[in-house]
């Protein structure tokens, strides 16, 4: 593994989770958004990550070796609407999306659930940010022996 390919995977790494926060931050801003344009409430959407390099099974992994190591960093390889958590059934007769009973159905997103996940992405990042600056370093002293 040379030096510049820790570099991509930092990289990778920093890029993937700053996009991940995009998202987050948009399912937040639509927590309370009962109609988008297809006339439905918004639902959460979710990040999904793989591995750079195309999807390997566990036995091609096992049986070469390719660079010493599998896998180049990380890129997002989809982003799905939650389809497993439930929307919000609120009654509010007043409200301009009321069904004819009285209720509303507001997005399935969890506040405390988005900053759980906002918390966990911006520590990612910054582990990131942090592996970057540290192969930084171990390049930036290569290159002062070198010259000396």
């Amino acid at each position: 593994m040379g030096l510049f390919t820790s570099f991509d995977t930092s990289a990778s790494g920093l890029t993937a989770q700053r996009y991940r926060m995009d998202i987050i931050s948009q399912n937040v801003a639509n927590a309370n958004t009962t109609r988008t344009a297809d006339g439905t409430p918004y639902r959460r959407k979710v990040v999904v990550f793989e591995e750079k390099g195309g999807r390997t099974s566990f036995d091609s992994v096992l049986g070469r070796v390719k660079d010493n190591y599998a896998g180049k960093g990380v890129r997002v390889s989809k982003v799905t609407e939650d389809q497993w958590t439930e929307m919000k059934k609120v009654y509010d007769p007043s409200h301009p999306d009321a069904d004819e009973n009285g209720y509303v159905m507001y997005p399935n997103v969890d506040i405390v659930t988005e900053m759980t996940n906002l918390i966990d992405a911006s520590r990612a990042y910054e582990a990131n940010a942090t592996a970057f600056s540290a192969s930084k370093s171990i390049a930036t002293k290569g290159l002062n022996i070198l010259n000396q």
